[in-house]
Protein backbone atom coordinates (compact mmCIF):
# COMPACT_ATOMS: atom_id res chain seq x y z
CA UNK A 1 0.00 0.00 0.00
CA UNK A 2 1.19 3.29 -0.76
CA UNK A 3 1.07 5.62 2.05
CA UNK A 4 1.28 9.39 0.93
CA UNK A 5 1.91 11.51 4.84
CA UNK A 6 0.83 15.26 4.87
CA UNK A 7 3.57 17.35 5.48
CA UNK A 8 4.41 18.25 8.62
CA UNK A 9 4.62 22.51 7.85
CA UNK A 10 3.48 24.61 4.81
CA UNK A 11 5.74 25.23 2.15
CA UNK A 12 6.00 28.46 1.15
CA UNK A 13 6.63 29.31 -3.12
CA UNK A 14 9.81 30.16 -2.57
CA UNK A 15 10.85 27.08 -0.74
CA UNK A 16 12.47 29.07 1.82
CA UNK A 17 10.54 27.43 4.87
CA UNK A 18 11.37 23.94 3.56
CA UNK A 19 14.33 22.36 6.39
CA UNK A 20 16.40 25.31 6.39
CA UNK A 21 19.02 25.04 8.80
CA UNK A 22 21.76 27.15 10.73
CA UNK A 23 23.25 23.41 11.54
CA UNK A 24 25.44 22.86 8.25
CA UNK A 25 28.28 24.72 8.92
CA UNK A 26 29.10 23.42 12.46
CA UNK A 27 28.60 19.50 11.49
CA UNK A 28 30.65 20.38 8.52
CA UNK A 29 33.38 21.75 10.96
CA UNK A 30 32.86 18.54 12.81
CA UNK A 31 33.59 16.24 9.97
CA UNK A 32 36.37 18.35 8.93
CA UNK A 33 37.87 18.05 12.58
CA UNK A 34 37.51 14.10 12.36
CA UNK A 35 38.56 13.66 8.94
CA UNK A 36 42.09 15.55 9.80
CA UNK A 37 42.19 13.10 13.17
CA UNK A 38 42.14 10.56 10.30
CA UNK A 39 44.15 11.82 7.90
CA UNK A 40 46.85 13.63 9.71
CA UNK A 41 50.67 12.81 8.14
CA UNK A 42 52.17 12.78 11.71
CA UNK A 43 49.60 11.51 13.80
CA UNK A 44 47.09 10.53 11.63
CA UNK A 45 44.64 7.36 12.67
CA UNK A 46 44.89 5.62 9.64
CA UNK A 47 48.88 5.69 9.83
CA UNK A 48 49.17 4.71 13.55
CA UNK A 49 46.52 1.96 12.74
CA UNK A 50 48.45 0.59 9.94
CA UNK A 51 51.10 -0.31 13.01
CA UNK A 52 48.73 -2.43 15.03
CA UNK A 53 47.24 -3.86 11.90
CA UNK A 54 43.72 -1.68 12.49
CA UNK A 55 42.42 -0.61 8.87
CA UNK A 56 40.53 2.58 9.57
CA UNK A 57 38.39 4.38 7.30
CA UNK A 58 38.72 8.57 7.37
CA UNK A 59 34.70 9.74 7.73
CA UNK A 60 32.71 11.15 4.49
CA UNK A 61 32.40 14.57 4.51
CA UNK A 62 30.06 14.71 2.50
CA UNK A 63 27.01 11.78 1.70
CA UNK A 64 26.40 10.68 -1.57
CA UNK A 65 22.80 10.94 -3.11
CA UNK A 66 22.57 8.98 -6.39
CA UNK A 67 18.69 10.99 -7.97
CA UNK A 68 17.33 8.22 -10.98
CA UNK A 69 14.50 8.57 -13.25
CA UNK A 70 13.28 8.71 -16.46
CA UNK A 71 13.92 11.73 -18.55
CA UNK A 72 11.82 14.78 -17.87
CA UNK A 73 11.74 13.70 -14.01
CA UNK A 74 12.59 16.48 -12.76
CA UNK A 75 15.81 15.11 -11.17
CA UNK A 76 18.08 18.36 -12.42
CA UNK A 77 15.59 20.69 -11.78
CA UNK A 78 15.41 19.04 -8.22
CA UNK A 79 19.48 20.19 -7.67
CA UNK A 80 18.67 23.83 -9.28
CA UNK A 81 15.67 24.07 -6.53
CA UNK A 82 17.81 22.83 -3.77
CA UNK A 83 20.75 24.70 -4.21
CA UNK A 84 19.14 27.90 -5.21
CA UNK A 85 20.96 28.42 -8.71
CA UNK A 86 19.69 27.54 -12.20
CA UNK A 87 22.65 25.40 -12.32
CA UNK A 88 21.98 22.58 -14.40
CA UNK A 89 19.90 22.20 -17.99
CA UNK A 90 16.46 21.16 -17.49
CA UNK A 91 13.67 20.46 -20.19
CA UNK A 92 11.47 17.71 -21.63
CA UNK A 93 14.37 16.91 -24.07
CA UNK A 94 16.67 14.55 -22.77
CA UNK A 95 19.45 17.00 -21.51
CA UNK A 96 21.62 14.85 -18.70
CA UNK A 97 23.65 12.95 -21.80
CA UNK A 98 26.08 11.49 -18.61
CA UNK A 99 26.52 11.83 -14.86
CA UNK A 100 26.92 14.87 -13.11
CA UNK A 101 28.17 15.40 -9.60
CA UNK A 102 27.20 18.47 -7.73
CA UNK A 103 29.00 19.44 -5.26
CA UNK A 104 30.00 22.33 -2.63
CA UNK A 105 33.24 24.51 -2.96
CA UNK A 106 34.38 27.70 -2.96
CA UNK A 107 34.19 28.71 -6.44
CA UNK A 108 32.02 27.88 -9.14
CA UNK A 109 33.54 25.57 -11.21
CA UNK A 110 33.15 22.55 -14.00
CA UNK A 111 35.76 19.84 -14.18
CA UNK A 112 35.93 17.00 -16.83
CA UNK A 113 36.23 13.22 -16.07
CA UNK A 114 39.49 13.01 -15.52
CA UNK A 115 39.37 15.99 -12.81
CA UNK A 116 36.21 14.52 -11.34
CA UNK A 117 38.23 11.72 -10.28
CA UNK A 118 41.40 13.61 -8.79
CA UNK A 119 38.72 15.72 -6.60
CA UNK A 120 37.45 12.61 -4.93
CA UNK A 121 38.84 9.40 -5.46
CA UNK A 122 35.89 7.25 -3.83
CA UNK A 123 34.59 7.40 -8.05
CA UNK A 124 38.18 6.21 -9.05
CA UNK A 125 36.61 3.00 -10.25
CA UNK A 126 34.48 4.57 -12.61
CA UNK A 127 37.57 4.70 -14.81
CA UNK A 128 36.88 0.59 -14.76
CA UNK A 129 33.77 1.24 -16.65
CA UNK A 130 33.48 1.46 -20.31
CA UNK A 131 32.86 4.84 -21.75
CA UNK A 132 31.65 6.86 -18.42
CA UNK A 133 34.71 8.75 -17.93
CA UNK A 134 34.00 10.54 -21.15
CA UNK A 135 30.23 11.44 -19.90
CA UNK A 136 31.35 12.53 -16.36
CA UNK A 137 31.58 16.06 -15.08
CA UNK A 138 31.39 17.48 -11.76
CA UNK A 139 29.73 21.17 -11.25
CA UNK A 140 30.87 22.82 -8.51
CA UNK A 141 28.84 25.34 -6.25
CA UNK A 142 29.35 28.27 -3.96
CA UNK A 143 25.52 27.66 -2.78
CA UNK A 144 24.95 27.25 1.42
CA UNK A 145 21.33 26.56 1.16
CA UNK A 146 20.21 23.95 3.14
CA UNK A 147 22.57 21.20 3.88
CA UNK A 148 24.40 21.33 0.12
CA UNK A 149 27.51 22.01 1.83
CA UNK A 150 27.82 18.31 3.49
CA UNK A 151 26.10 17.19 0.42
CA UNK A 152 27.30 15.69 -3.23
CA UNK A 153 24.34 14.82 -5.61
CA UNK A 154 24.86 12.68 -8.84
CA UNK A 155 22.56 13.57 -11.59
CA UNK A 156 21.92 10.65 -13.76
CA UNK A 157 21.38 10.57 -17.84
CA UNK A 158 17.27 10.29 -18.21
CA UNK A 159 16.15 6.99 -18.64
CA UNK A 160 14.12 5.92 -21.73
CA UNK A 161 12.74 2.66 -23.68
CA UNK A 162 13.00 2.32 -27.75
CA UNK A 163 16.73 2.72 -29.38
CA UNK A 164 18.42 5.00 -27.30
CA UNK A 165 21.93 3.99 -27.01
CA UNK A 166 24.11 4.64 -24.76
CA UNK A 167 28.05 5.42 -25.74
CA UNK A 168 29.12 3.89 -22.12
CA UNK A 169 28.35 0.53 -19.88
CA UNK A 170 25.25 2.98 -18.27
CA UNK A 171 23.47 -0.19 -16.71
CA UNK A 172 27.11 -1.25 -15.04
CA UNK A 173 27.86 2.23 -13.68
CA UNK A 174 24.09 2.88 -12.06
CA UNK A 175 24.95 -0.37 -9.98
CA UNK A 176 28.09 0.73 -9.24
CA UNK A 177 27.40 4.49 -7.77
CA UNK A 178 24.04 2.69 -6.31
CA UNK A 179 27.00 0.95 -4.14
CA UNK A 180 28.71 3.42 -2.73
CA UNK A 181 25.72 6.07 -2.63
CA UNK A 182 23.93 6.93 0.84
CA UNK A 183 20.73 7.19 -0.87
CA UNK A 184 19.02 6.80 -3.60
CA UNK A 185 16.22 8.98 -5.00
CA UNK A 186 13.79 7.59 -7.35
CA UNK A 187 11.47 10.03 -9.36
CA UNK A 188 8.07 8.74 -11.25
CA UNK A 189 7.27 11.27 -13.86
CA UNK A 190 3.71 11.08 -13.88
CA UNK A 191 3.14 12.63 -17.35
CA UNK A 192 3.22 9.27 -19.35
CA UNK A 193 7.03 8.14 -18.45
CA UNK A 194 7.02 6.58 -14.74
CA UNK A 195 6.34 2.93 -16.39
CA UNK A 196 9.33 3.25 -18.83
CA UNK A 197 10.76 -0.19 -18.58
CA UNK A 198 14.50 0.94 -18.16
CA UNK A 199 13.54 2.84 -15.14
CA UNK A 200 12.27 0.14 -13.43
CA UNK A 201 14.62 -2.65 -14.72
CA UNK A 202 17.47 -0.15 -13.30
CA UNK A 203 15.39 -0.18 -9.73
CA UNK A 204 14.78 -3.73 -9.99
CA UNK A 205 18.60 -4.24 -10.17
CA UNK A 206 19.67 -1.60 -7.37
CA UNK A 207 16.80 -3.17 -5.38
CA UNK A 208 18.60 -6.40 -5.52
CA UNK A 209 21.36 -4.96 -3.05
CA UNK A 210 20.77 -1.97 -1.91
CA UNK A 211 17.05 -1.74 -0.89
CA UNK A 212 17.24 -0.12 2.10
CA UNK A 213 18.70 3.03 0.12
CA UNK A 214 16.31 3.34 -1.91
CA UNK A 215 13.45 6.13 -1.58
CA UNK A 216 10.61 6.22 -4.40
CA UNK A 217 8.51 9.69 -5.10
CA UNK A 218 6.35 11.06 -7.08
CA UNK A 219 7.61 13.94 -8.92
CA UNK A 220 6.07 16.67 -11.21
CA UNK A 221 2.42 15.84 -8.94
CA UNK A 222 1.27 19.38 -9.66
CA UNK A 223 0.54 18.55 -13.49
CA UNK A 224 -0.88 15.14 -12.38
CA UNK A 225 -4.68 16.95 -12.10
CA UNK A 226 -6.59 16.64 -9.27
CA UNK A 227 -5.89 14.26 -6.08
CA UNK A 228 -7.99 11.40 -7.91
CA UNK A 229 -5.64 11.75 -10.76
CA UNK A 230 -2.57 11.38 -8.70
CA UNK A 231 -3.95 8.40 -6.63
CA UNK A 232 -4.36 6.66 -10.34
CA UNK A 233 -1.06 7.58 -11.35
CA UNK A 234 0.49 5.95 -7.86
CA UNK A 235 -1.94 2.36 -7.97
CA UNK A 236 -0.53 2.36 -11.66
CA UNK A 237 3.48 2.69 -10.94
CA UNK A 238 2.38 0.38 -7.78
CA UNK A 239 1.02 -2.22 -9.59
CA UNK A 240 3.95 -2.10 -12.52
CA UNK A 241 5.79 -2.39 -9.48
CA UNK A 242 4.77 -5.18 -7.69
CA UNK A 243 4.48 -7.37 -11.18
CA UNK A 244 8.47 -7.83 -10.20
CA UNK A 245 8.43 -10.18 -6.78
CA UNK A 246 11.91 -8.28 -5.92
CA UNK A 247 10.41 -5.18 -6.09
CA UNK A 248 7.17 -6.37 -4.59
CA UNK A 249 7.35 -5.41 -0.58
CA UNK A 250 5.05 -3.72 1.92
CA UNK A 251 5.50 -0.50 3.95
CA UNK A 252 6.85 1.69 1.34
CA UNK A 253 5.91 5.38 0.53
CA UNK A 254 5.69 7.67 -2.33
CA UNK A 255 5.32 10.90 -1.59
CA UNK A 256 4.24 13.46 -4.00
CA UNK A 257 6.40 16.22 -4.62
CA UNK A 258 6.36 19.62 -6.64
CA UNK A 259 8.91 22.21 -6.95
CA UNK A 260 7.31 25.05 -5.45
CA UNK A 261 6.28 28.14 -8.12
CA UNK A 262 4.49 31.34 -6.71
CA UNK A 263 3.23 32.04 -10.01
CA UNK A 264 1.82 28.97 -10.13
CA UNK A 265 -0.56 28.60 -7.44
CA UNK A 266 -2.25 24.81 -6.84
CA UNK A 267 -4.32 23.27 -3.95
CA UNK A 268 -2.06 20.02 -4.35
CA UNK A 269 -0.35 19.17 -0.94
CA UNK A 270 3.12 18.82 -1.54
CA UNK A 271 5.47 16.61 0.05
CA UNK A 272 8.45 18.28 -1.00
CA UNK A 273 9.61 19.09 2.72
CA UNK A 274 9.65 14.93 3.59
CA UNK A 275 12.77 14.80 0.58
CA UNK A 276 14.20 17.68 2.49
CA UNK A 277 14.17 16.43 5.53
CA UNK A 278 15.40 13.06 4.45
CA UNK A 279 18.33 14.79 3.03
CA UNK A 280 19.14 16.44 6.23
CA UNK A 281 18.40 13.17 8.41
CA UNK A 282 21.54 11.42 6.41
CA UNK A 283 23.72 14.16 6.72
CA UNK A 284 23.11 13.97 10.52
CA UNK A 285 23.57 10.24 10.68
CA UNK A 286 26.70 10.42 8.25
CA UNK A 287 28.02 12.85 11.50
CA UNK A 288 26.74 10.82 14.10
CA UNK A 289 28.23 7.74 12.53
CA UNK A 290 32.07 10.00 11.94
CA UNK A 291 31.78 10.75 15.60
CA UNK A 292 31.03 7.09 16.76
CA UNK A 293 33.62 5.78 14.71
CA UNK A 294 36.00 7.95 16.35
CA UNK A 295 35.15 7.14 19.97
CA UNK A 296 35.29 3.24 18.88
CA UNK A 297 38.38 3.46 16.48
CA UNK A 298 40.78 5.44 19.59
CA UNK A 299 39.14 2.72 22.19
CA UNK A 300 40.46 0.61 19.52
CA UNK A 301 43.73 1.69 19.27
CA UNK A 302 44.51 2.13 23.30
CA UNK A 303 43.38 -1.58 23.61
CA UNK A 304 46.14 -2.47 20.85
CA UNK A 305 48.63 -0.42 22.26
CA UNK A 306 48.43 -1.44 25.69
CA UNK A 307 48.15 -4.98 23.93
CA UNK A 308 51.37 -4.76 22.58
CA UNK A 309 53.05 -3.08 26.05
CA UNK A 310 51.81 -5.33 28.22
CA UNK A 311 52.93 -8.15 25.83
CA UNK A 312 56.07 -6.37 25.70
CA UNK A 313 56.68 -6.54 29.55
CA UNK A 314 55.46 -9.71 29.94
CA UNK A 315 58.32 -11.30 27.43
CA UNK A 316 60.56 -8.69 29.46
CA UNK A 317 60.06 -10.52 32.52
CA UNK A 318 60.60 -13.90 31.07
CA UNK A 319 63.49 -13.31 29.35
CA UNK A 320 64.95 -12.07 32.91
CA UNK A 321 64.28 -14.92 34.60
CA UNK A 322 65.91 -17.18 31.94
CA UNK A 323 68.72 -15.04 31.79
CA UNK A 324 69.23 -15.76 35.37
CA UNK A 325 68.16 -19.19 35.32
CA UNK A 326 71.18 -19.51 32.50
CA UNK A 327 73.90 -17.26 34.32
CA UNK A 328 73.07 -19.83 37.74
CA UNK A 329 73.63 -22.53 35.61
CA UNK A 330 76.73 -21.65 33.76
CA UNK A 331 78.43 -20.13 37.05
CA UNK A 332 77.49 -23.07 39.06
CA UNK A 333 79.30 -25.05 35.84
CA UNK A 334 81.90 -22.77 35.93
CA UNK A 335 83.06 -23.32 39.18
CA UNK A 336 82.95 -27.08 38.85
CA UNK A 337 85.39 -26.48 35.25
CA UNK A 338 87.77 -24.30 37.91
CA UNK A 339 87.32 -26.79 40.60
CA UNK A 340 88.87 -29.35 38.54
CA UNK A 341 91.14 -27.62 36.85
CA UNK A 342 92.51 -25.15 39.27
CA UNK A 343 94.35 -27.95 41.33
CA UNK A 344 96.35 -29.02 38.26
CA UNK A 345 97.73 -26.10 37.31
CA UNK A 346 98.46 -25.37 41.43
CA UNK A 347 100.49 -28.70 41.22
CA UNK A 348 102.44 -27.67 38.24
CA UNK A 349 103.50 -24.21 39.88
CA UNK A 350 104.66 -25.55 43.24
CA UNK A 351 106.82 -28.16 41.11
CA UNK A 352 108.49 -25.20 39.06
CA UNK A 353 108.94 -23.39 42.45
CA UNK A 354 110.83 -26.75 43.63
CA UNK A 355 113.12 -27.00 40.39
CA UNK A 356 113.80 -23.39 40.76
CA UNK A 357 115.28 -23.16 44.44
CA UNK A 358 117.33 -27.07 43.61
CA UNK A 359 119.01 -25.53 40.45
CA UNK A 360 119.87 -22.05 41.35
CA UNK A 361 123.30 -22.25 41.48
CA UNK A 362 125.15 -23.07 38.06
CA UNK A 363 122.20 -24.17 36.33
CA UNK A 364 120.28 -22.27 33.13
CA UNK A 365 116.39 -21.42 34.28
CA UNK A 366 114.32 -23.42 32.93
CA UNK A 367 112.07 -21.68 29.99
CA UNK A 368 109.01 -19.59 31.19
CA UNK A 369 105.79 -21.39 31.75
CA UNK A 370 102.24 -20.69 30.45
CA UNK A 371 100.24 -18.18 33.41
CA UNK A 372 96.89 -19.20 34.48
CA UNK A 373 95.86 -16.07 33.76
CA UNK A 374 95.30 -17.12 29.62
CA UNK A 375 93.49 -19.86 30.58
CA UNK A 376 91.20 -18.24 32.95
CA UNK A 377 90.20 -15.41 30.38
CA UNK A 378 89.83 -18.34 27.66
CA UNK A 379 87.44 -20.13 30.68
CA UNK A 380 85.50 -16.75 30.67
CA UNK A 381 84.61 -16.40 26.97
CA UNK A 382 83.80 -20.02 26.71
CA UNK A 383 81.42 -19.14 29.63
CA UNK A 384 79.85 -16.38 28.17
CA UNK A 385 79.40 -18.38 24.73
CA UNK A 386 77.85 -21.17 26.84
CA UNK A 387 75.82 -18.34 29.12
CA UNK A 388 74.66 -17.14 25.58
CA UNK A 389 73.28 -20.25 24.13
CA UNK A 390 71.77 -21.67 27.17
CA UNK A 391 69.50 -18.52 26.87
CA UNK A 392 68.44 -18.96 23.53
CA UNK A 393 67.76 -22.87 24.21
CA UNK A 394 65.87 -21.92 27.34
CA UNK A 395 63.50 -20.01 24.49
CA UNK A 396 64.06 -15.97 24.84
CA UNK A 397 61.07 -13.84 23.58
CA UNK A 398 60.95 -11.00 21.00
CA UNK A 399 60.79 -7.61 22.91
CA UNK A 400 60.69 -4.00 21.67
CA UNK A 401 63.39 -2.32 20.51
CA UNK A 402 63.68 0.50 23.21
CA UNK A 403 62.78 3.43 20.45
CA UNK A 404 59.66 1.54 19.22
CA UNK A 405 58.77 1.55 22.54
CA UNK A 406 59.21 5.12 23.62
CA UNK A 407 56.87 5.52 20.32
CA UNK A 408 54.02 3.27 21.62
CA UNK A 409 53.85 4.98 24.81
CA UNK A 410 54.12 8.48 23.00
CA UNK A 411 51.26 7.49 20.60
CA UNK A 412 48.96 6.14 23.45
CA UNK A 413 49.79 9.16 25.04
CA UNK A 414 48.78 11.17 22.26
CA UNK A 415 45.35 9.11 21.47
CA UNK A 416 44.04 8.78 25.53
CA UNK A 417 45.19 13.24 26.29
CA UNK A 418 44.89 14.41 22.39
CA UNK A 419 42.53 12.92 20.32
CA UNK A 420 40.11 11.15 22.81
CA UNK A 421 39.61 14.65 24.14
CA UNK A 422 39.34 15.80 20.95
CA UNK A 423 36.31 13.43 20.09
CA UNK A 424 34.52 14.22 23.26
CA UNK A 425 35.06 18.12 22.55
CA UNK A 426 33.40 17.18 19.01
CA UNK A 427 30.95 15.15 20.62
CA UNK A 428 29.74 17.98 23.41
CA UNK A 429 29.43 20.15 20.31
CA UNK A 430 27.57 18.39 18.33
CA UNK A 431 25.15 17.49 21.24
CA UNK A 432 24.96 21.45 22.18
CA UNK A 433 23.17 21.84 18.66
CA UNK A 434 19.95 20.25 20.55
CA UNK A 435 20.60 19.63 24.42
CA UNK A 436 21.10 22.74 26.64
CA UNK A 437 21.09 20.89 29.99
CA UNK A 438 25.21 20.73 30.89
CA UNK A 439 24.55 17.69 33.27
CA UNK A 440 23.19 15.35 30.36
CA UNK A 441 25.62 16.35 27.98
CA UNK A 442 28.44 15.72 31.03
CA UNK A 443 26.83 12.17 31.84
CA UNK A 444 26.97 11.25 27.78
CA UNK A 445 30.56 12.17 27.97
CA UNK A 446 31.81 10.79 30.79
CA UNK A 447 30.23 7.17 29.76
Amino acid sequence: MVTTSEPSASVEGDGKNITETDLSPINAEILMECHKLYTCPEKGLIGIGKEFKLNFLAPRKKVIILLIGNHSAGKSSFINWYIGERFLKTGVAIETQGFTLVTSGKKRESLGGTATLHLDPRFKALEDIRGVVDFLSTEISTSTKRCFNLVTFVDTPGLVDGEVHYPYAMEEAVNWLGGIADQIIVFFDPIGQALCRRTLNTIEQLNQKHAEKIQLYLSKADDAGDEADRQKVMMQIVQELCKRPSLNRNGFSMPAIYLPDKCRPTDCKNQIEVLCTGIENLVTRNVQMALNNLEKDCKSLESAIETALKKDDENISHNSSTSKIAAVITFVLYIIAATCILPFFMARKDSRSITTLMDRWGKEPDPPQPSIVGPFFVSLVVAYIFYYNLKEKLGLKPTLAWKKRKYYLSTLQYIKETVSSKSRSLFREYLQQSIDDPDLLSFRLLN
